[in-house]
């Protein structure tokens, strides 16, 4: 019985496989590990994160004049992925490397230097003993569509009937939308299908290149910028601003702020310049929605620049920089017209008091707050034409259960697809079998000792008898 009961109870050494992905984005670069049980997947086991990992430095983009920087900024983030994967399962373990719209950029610009920057990465990822599997950049719609599939995976709508959750995607370069629509897709282009877990799924997709929140900054201050050269020749130019608080007042140069393909077409003189901050809401939004062409539409609708879109439906999930913008100004919860409020009223904070208020983050950062949940607020409402009515729709988010929403885990779901199972260690027996199976051996040695105590009981009795 002991025996048994230490076998039946021992720990079982579960198998676990892994995968990493990374995700080099215009701003950073984060290395994603996953894990799952290996004798589950395909059907039962859910991957989970297991660890993230933020690569120290700007994204990988940001070395075009020094492309072996890119591969080298990867080290201690790939260091630390050795340490937490078993190293058995390193040589099996696929490191998946995904450009977003910082490279695509790049690649616009210079497409020598894109490429030497990714040879440089994949080289540096080579040198582990992981299964190297590739380092690309990702378009827009597949960046759109893996979101879609993280967010759905992990909160298990691809298995249920009840719906599914669209997702919104924030980085620094682009913007991506994705949802299952109600109408027809009258754009070949925004349209994409899966076939997941024996469903078919027709989703709406599109990214928007230069309406990341960086980008749509440099986009929003170079028209206001250039409409002050226009009126204004006064040694500096002040770039009187309402998206930065009262009190704001850096000096900046055109090269250093509009150095991107994104603003390229306007015409900027090469001139210092002064950055001042008004800290008026409203001026602010309506100098953002100077960045939506909204005036032409060959579709039957359309979200701004000429793009079609269907009408938004259902619940949507919006995660990156929707999130960590709306969760540092405690707006992820709010109506519509509260956020408004709030909002105008954090703008028009004087900036000593919000870099008094916090001491510990970077300036550079904590300046753009106002601009940035501006931004995202027009964007939902004049951009995706999201209203006051389905507001409530969306959830501002940043991990489902352990994971981080993303494109990350959709784009290794997509690639692996299927994950090569292993025999699992299964218990001797049965858990209702082994209680069933102690009970009935408790019950058996309990007869034999009661046996054993009559049979000596008796011969007692008969050598005392023997005796008289």
């Amino acid at each position: 019985m002991v025996v048994i009961s230490v076998v039946q109870n021992k720990p079982l050494y579960q198998k676990y496989k892994y995968g990493i992905v990374l995700d080099a984005g215009s701003s950073h670069t984060s290395v994603f590990i996953y894990e799952w049980p290996a004798e589950k997947e395909n059907n039962t086991g859910m991957v989970q994160q297991k660890h993230t990992c933020n690569v120290k430095g700007k994204g990988i983009s940001s070395y075009s004049a020094n492309p072996q920087g890119a591969g080298a900024s990867l080290q201690e983030c790939m260091n630390e992925a050795k340490q937490k994967i078993p190293a058995h399962r390193h040589p099996e373990t696929p490191v998946y490397l995904g450009a977003t719209a910082g490279m695509r950029l790049l690649r616009m610009e210079n497409e020598e230097a894109s490429k030497k920057v990714l040879d440089s990465v994949a080289l540096s990822l080579k040198s582990y003993p992981f299964s190297y599997q590739g380092a690309r950049i990702i378009s827009g719609q597949e960046e759109g569509a893996f979101g879609w599939i993280t967010v759905n995976y992990l909160s298990e709508n691809l298995r249920k009937p009840t719906g599914t959750l669209g997702a919104l995607d924030l980085g620094g370069a682009s913007t991506q939308i994705t949802f299952v629509p109600q109408q027809k897709i009258e754009s070949s282009d925004n349209s994409i299908d899966f076939r997941l877990y024996g469903n078919n799924y027709h989703l709406y997709t599109h990214s928007f290149l230069c309406y990341g929140k960086d980008q749509a900054l440099k986009l929003s201050m170079g028209k206001k910028l250039e409409s002050t050269l226009k009126a204004d020749k006064t040694d500096p130019i002040e770039l009187r601003d309402p998206c930065f608080h009262p009190g704001y007042k850096v000096p900046r140069t055109v090269p250093d702020v509009f150095n991107t393909p994104c603003t390229k077409e306007l015409k900027l003189a090469n001139e210092n310049f002064l950055h001042v901050g008004l800290g008026n809401w409203s001026q602010c939004q309506q100098s953002i929605r100077k960045v939506f062409n909204t005036s032409i539409c060959s579709y039957s609708k359309c979200s701004f620049n000429g793009v079609f879109q269907p009408s938004v439906y259902g619940d949507f999930g919006a995660f990156s920089a929707f999130f960590f913008v709306m969760d540092f100004l405690n707006l992820t919860s709010d109506s519509l017209a509260t956020t408004k409020e709030k909002l105008a009223a954090y703008c028009s904070t004087p900036w000593e008091k919000i870099v008094g208020n916090h001491p510990k983050i970077d300036q550079k950062y904590l300046s753009e707050y106002c601009f940035s949940a501006t931004y995202i607020l027009t964007l939902l409402e004049d951009g995706y034409k999201f209203t006051s009515n389905n507001w409530k729709d969306i959830r501002f988010i940043k991990k489902i259960g352990d994971s981080d929403a993303g494109w990350t885990l959709g784009y290794m779901l997509n690639l692996t697809n299927m994950i090569p199972a292993e025999a699992p260690d299964m218990p001797l027996m049965p858990y209702g079998g082994y209680v069933t199976f102690m009970f009935f051996f408790a019950l058996l040695i309990l007869v034999l000792l009661l046996l054993v105590y009559l049979y000596f009981r008796r011969s007692t009795r008969t050598a005392q008898k023997d005796i008289i």
